[in-house]
């Protein structure tokens, strides 16, 4: 199971790397754009997050 997590998060840190790497200044962009959102509108988008990656798991598996 250890192995399988540290594969996930090897590919996490894959897929975060790949957007400031290609572009950079849209990235930087969409970080201050975040910056700006209110802790509710956090807090539900990783909540969206949490369960659209939940389902696509259980879907996947």
């Amino acid at each position: 199971m250890w192995q399988e997590f540290a594969i996930a998060l090897c590919l996490m840190l894959v897929l975060e790397g790949i957007l400031p790497f290609l572009n950079p200044r849209r990235w930087r962009s969409a970080i201050m754009q975040v910056l700006q959102l209110s802790d509710r509108q956090l807090r539900l988008t990783g909540l969206a997050s949490v369960l659209l990656g939940t389902a696509l798991l259980y879907w996947l598996h």
